[in-house]
C-alpha cells in the first residue's frame, strides 16, 4: 500500500531565486513577489498544502524590508492563494482560486520570439510515431483486448523484490557501484549468454553482447551504427511505426517488404537493400512466424546481395503452441545478423532491460554511441536482473506466462469461432499474445472502435503499421495481455454485437438522431463516463457527475486534468471547463443513440461526439496488493 506524502516545506533559500526581484521594474517589489508565488503555484512548484517561509525569513533572504514581504503575503491571503493557520504558519491554499486583478501579467512569457523561431527547427521526422494510443485508463474498460498492456497479476513482484534485495546487499553494492566506465554487469552478460541465448540456438562471447535500456534502444543503436543518408533499409509491411521513424530520422531510403501468413516474403525486393529489419519469431504486428524455408532463403540472399539483417526477436519465448524455430542469428554463419531482444515484455515496462548480439566490432561501436546518448543502463537493475535469472525466477516466470497466455489465446480463438462476428479470418500464429483479424471488406474499423468502446471493448486499429494511405480499413488486432481468460468470451460476444451494429449503421445516423428534452438530458446525463479523442488524436475521459460537476483527463498518459460544471437551461445543455475550451461556457442540443452521445448546434449539426461507457459491477480482477 502506498504511503501518503507528508506536507512539503519551501524554505526561504529555495523560494528566493524564484522571485527574481528587479528594482527597476515598473511593478512594485510586493507585486513581483506576488507574481512569483502565483506562478510557482500555477506551475505546480508550490502544490496545495506546501508551507512557506515566514515573511521575516523571506525578507532577510531577499534583502528587502519585512513590510515588503508581509504586504505581499497579506494580498496573497486576501486573494485566496495562501492561507494562514494558527500556530502553524502560512500554507498554499488547498483549493484553486482565480487570479485576482493585479493590474499585471501574472506569469511572464516562457519564450522570446527568438526562442520560438529556434523551436521551429525541430526535425518533423523526430515527431513521427504512432497516431493511435490506448486510453490511459484502459484498466477501467471491462474488455481491453490490447497487446503490450499487462495486467498487474503478470509481474513477478515477490521474485523481483528478492532479486533487488540481493542486488542491494553491501557486498554487491560495493561491486556494481564502482566506476567501470561503459562496461555492462558481467554477471548479467554471463546469465544471458549461458541461459537465454542457447535456447535460441545462439552462441556468443561476452564481447558480442551489449545491454540496452529496453528493446527500442537496441533498435535505435543498431540503426545509428548501420544507417545514414543514402542507406537503403527494408522493413516489413505492415511493420513497426517506430522503425519507420528511425529510418526517416537517419535520412535513409525506406523499402516496404510485404508480409503474408508465413512472414516476410523473400523475393527480389530485397536485392537493393543495405539493411533489412525483420521480426521472424512473432512478426510485428501480424504475429505470424517466419517459416524455416524462408529463414534459410533470407540468410542466403543476405550473403548473395550483401545486406545486414536486424533480427527483432519479439516474444521469442512464447512459442507454446508448437516447437519454436531457431533464431536467424543461430542459423547465421557469416555474421550478417544483428540480434535484438528484451529480457521479457512483461518485465520491460518496469525494468527496462534489453540486449543485442552482434560481432565485437559492431558492439564496440554501439557501446560508444550508447555512452554518448544515455550511458549504460542502471547497474543496480542489471545486477538485480542477473540474480533474477540465476535464481531460476526467469524460467519460472516464463513457464507461468506461457500457461496463462496459452489459456487466454485459446479462449480467444474459441470465442471467435463460436460467435463468428460477421465473416472474419485470423492469421495463423504459433503462440504469442495477439491475433490479427481480417473482417469483411465493408467493415469500417474506425466505426467499429466507437461501437466497441461503448460496450467496454478496446481493440487496436492497424493504420500505424502501414505506410501512409495503404492500410486496409477492415483489419484490427486483438491481444490478451491485459485481461483474464474468464472475461474473453463475454468480451467477444460484445465485440460481435459491435461489429453487427457497425455495418451500414453510420450512413443514416444523423437523420435518425432525436434531440433530447431538457428533462431527458437531466435524467440521462448525470453519472455518465465518456470517452473520445481530441482533434490532435489524444484519448480523453470525462465523468459527468449527477451533482453537475465534471472531471476530465486527457493525454496519452492522462497527464492533462481539468474540472468544470454542466447544467441545463432553456432546453439546452451547458458546460464550462476551468481551462479546457478556453474556459468559456458553451451550450448544445443533445442526442443519445447506440451508446453514443452527440452535441449539436442550433442548426442541429453535429459538433462533437463521444462514446458512453456502460458502468460495470466489477472494476478489476487484479490480485490484491501485496506490498
Amino acid at each position: 500500500m502506498s504511503r501518503q506524502p507528508s506536507l512539503a516545506t519551501m524554505d526561504a533559500e529555495t523560494l528566493a531565486p524564484l522571485c527574481k526581484l528587479d528594482k527597476h521594474n515598473e511593478l512594485s517589489l510586493q507585486d513581483q513577489i506576488r507574481r512569483a508565488v502565483i506562478g510557482a503555484i500555477n506551475s505546480g512548484i508550490l502544490p496545495a498544502g506546501t508551507r512557506l517561509p515566514s515573511s521575516r525569513k523571506l525578507a532577510d533572504t531577499l534583502g528587502v524590508s519585512r513590510n515588503t514581504t508581509l504586504i505581499a503575503y497579506q494580498k496573497l491571503i486576501a486573494d485566496g492563494h495562501l492561507e494562514s493557520r494558527e500556530r502553524s504558519g502560512l500554507f498554499v491554499a488547498q483549493a484553486g482560486h482565480p487570479v485576482g486583478d493585479l493590474g499585471m501579467q501574472v506569469i511572464a512569457p516562457r519564450r522570446s520570439k527568438t526562442a520560438a523561431r529556434a523551436i521551429q527547427r525541430i526535425d518533423p521526422a523526430a515527431q513521427r510515431g504512432r497516431s493511435f494510443s490506448f486510453p490511459p485508463d484502459w484498466q477501467s474498460f471491462r474488455y481491453p483486448f490490447l497487446e503490450g498492456c499487462y495486467d498487474r497479476s503478470l509481474f513477478p513482484v515477490v521474485e523481483w523484490r528478492e532479486a533487488s534485495r540481493l542486488a542491494l546487499a553491501a557486498q554487491e553494492v560495493a561491486t556494481w557501484s564502482i566506476g567501470s566506465g561503459e562496461a555492462d554487469d558481467p554477471y548479467l552478460v554471463d546469465e544471458i549468454r549461458s541461459k537465454l541465448l542457447p535456447r535460441r540456438g545462439i552462441a556468443a562471447r561476452p564481447d558480442e553482447i551489449l545491454i540496452t535500456a529496453g528493446e527500442q534502444q537496441a533498435l535505435h543503436l543498431a540503426m545509428a551504427v548501420l544507417a545514414s543518408s543514402g542507406t537503403v533499409v527494408g522493413m516489413e509491411e505492415p511493420g513497426l511505426p517506430e522503425m519507420r521513424t528511425l529510418i526517416d530520422q537517419r535520412g535513409s531510403q525506406r523499402v516496404s517488404l510485404p508480409v503474408d501468413d508465413e512472414g516476410l516474403i523473400v523475393d527480389e525486393n530485397l536485392s537493393g537493400c543495405d539493411v533489412v529489419h525483420v521480426s521472424p519469431s512473432r512478426q510485428r504486428p501480424t504475429a505470424v512466424t517466419l517459416s524455416r524455408a524462408r529463414r534459410e532463403d533470407l540468410l542466403a540472399r543476405a550473403e548473395r546481395d550483401d545486406f545486414v539483417i536486424i533480427e527483432d526477436d519479439f516474444e521469442c519465448e512464447l512459442n507454446y503452441l508448437v516447437d519454436p524455430l531457431p533464431a536467424l542469428k543461430g542459423m547465421d554463419e557469416t555474421d550478417r545478423v544483428v540480434y535484438v531482444a528484451s529480457l521479457s515484455k512483461v518485465l520491460e515496462p518496469g525494468v527496462g532491460l534489453g540486449f543485442m548480439v552482434a560481432p565485437p566490432e559492431f558492439i564496440a561501436a554501439a557501446r560508444q554511441l550508447r555512452s554518448i546518448a544515455s550511458g549504460r543502463p542502471s547497474p543496480n537493475n542489471q545486477r538485480a536482473a542477473a540474480f533474477f535469472l540465476s535464481l531460476g525466477h526467469y524460467d519460472a516466470m516464463l513457464r507461468r506466462l506461457s500457461a496463462v497466455f496459452e489459456e487466454r489465446l485459446i479462449a480467444l480463438r474459441d470465442a471467435l469461432n463460436h460467435y463468428r462476428p460477421l465473416s472474419i479470418a485470423v492469421a495463423p500464429v504459433r503462440g504469442g499474445t495477439t491475433l490479427w483479424i481480417r473482417a469483411d471488406s465493408d467493415l469500417s474499423t474506425r466505426q467499429l472502435l466507437r461501437q466497441a468502446q461503448s460496450r467496454g471493448v478496446l481493440i487496436e486499429p492497424v493504420e500505424d503499421y502501414y505506410t501512409s494511405g495503404t492500410a486496409p480499413t477492415n483489419v484490427f488486432r486483438l491481444g490478451v495481455t491485459s485481461l483474464p481468460a474468464k472475461r474473453i468470451r463475454d468480451g467477444i460476444a460484445a465485440l460481435s454485437d459491435a461489429m453487427l451494429a457497425t455495418t451500414g449503421a453510420e450512413a443514416e445516423q444523423e437523420q435518425r438522431l432525436q434531440i433530447l428534452s431538457e428533462a431527458e438530458v437531466q435524467d440521462r446525463i448525470g453519472g455518465l463516463t465518456l470517452h473520445y479523442r481530441t482533434v490532435y488524436g489524444e484519448p480523453c475521459t470525462i465523468r459527468l457527475n449527477a451533482d453537475g460537476t465534471m472531471h476530465g483527463r486527457a493525454g496519452s498518459a492522462g497527464e492533462d486534468v481539468d474540472q468544470g460544471h454542466w447544467w441545463t437551461e432553456d432546453g439546452k445543455w451547458f458546460r464550462h471547463w476551468e481551462r479546457w475550451a478556453f474556459g468559456e461556457t458553451l451550450s448544445f442540443h443533445v442526442a443519445i443513440q447506440d451508446h453514443q452521445i452527440f452535441w449539436l448546434d442550433d442548426d442541429h449539426i453535429i459538433r462533437d461526439t463521444a462514446v458512453i461507457i456502460e458502468p460495470t459491477d466489477e472494476k478489476t480482477d487484479s490480485q490484491p496488493d501485496s506490498s
